[in-house]
């Protein structure tokens, strides 16, 4: 077994508790460690891991934020947990493996013998992808949305966001100051935003109606929605329906 492994957590003490139980098992290179999301972002993208063992509970970005912003890219994931039965049981639900605080070298050669054995297998990126929407039933309605550009990560508040657009596998998301792009079905954000705040006007549009200003007809039988910010956009037959149950 020869597997290059990095350490996530927020907690230094918890670090170097794994980081010496790693130590002791033979072919596990430890190449790098890092103290929050953002930095494990980077770290991923330069070093290129077999294996992360990712703390769930840090600060601004936990481990799901984590495992949704690196997407496809994500690596091998060991989550690492204080004793937190609800996470645990969406773990073993979804065949995932996880270590219990403080982790000893028994248990964490289980989970690497685990790994090895199911190592490429297609099923576990469909495992976590679960985990992760199983994670978005429980934080409804979204209070933000979070974006990687390279190894930058934004963290859009939602009450910022003044529409969102669909582009086909992507999403562009439009704030006063500047949009971002994100991989993301429109569908998905629209079951996950608050309904009392975010319409879906059209096929292709999603609005913050904090942001509207007036609805006028464009045509004999179209209308369009005219922002505060003098955008206009297209409001579909639907679309003019849900935003009259707004009103």
């Amino acid at each position: 077994m020869s597997l290059r492994c990095l350490i996530v957590d927020d907690e230094e003490l918890c670090r170097s508790s794994l980081r010496l139980e790693l130590e002791t098992i033979p072919g596990i290179e430890i190449i790098g460690e890092c103290a929050n999301g953002i930095e494990a972002v980077r770290a991923v993208q330069e070093l290129d891991p077999d294996l992360m063992f990712l703390d769930i509970q840090m600060p601004r970005l936990d481990g799901f934020d984590l495992l949704e912003l690196l997407g496809d890219q994500a690596p091998g994931i060991v989550f690492v947990t204080a004793h937190d039965e609800y996470a645990l049981r969406a773990f073993e639900a979804r065949a995932l493996d996880y270590l219990l605080k403080p982790a000893r070298a028994g248990r964490i050669k289980k989970a690497l013998e685990r790994f090895v054995e199911q190592r490429g297998r297609p099923e576990q990126q469909s495992r976590q992808q679960e985990l992760l929407a199983w994670h978005r039933g429980q934080h409804k309605p979204l209070q933000r949305i979070l974006v990687r550009l390279g190894s930058e990560v934004h963290v859009i508040p939602a009450v910022e966001i003044v529409r969102i657009q669909a582009q086909d596998d992507y999403v562009r998301i439009y704030t006063k100051e500047r949009s971002y792009l994100k991989t993301e079905r429109i569908n998905r954000l629209e079951e996950n935003l608050d309904s009392s705040t975010f319409c879906r006007i059209h096929r292709s549009h999603l609005l913050n109606i904090s942001f509207l200003r007036k609805i006028e007809p464009y045509s004999k039988e179209s209308y369009k929605v005219i922002l505060l910010n003098g955008e206009s956009l297209p409001v579909s037959r639907a679309g003019l329906a849900r935003l009259k149950a707004f009103f």
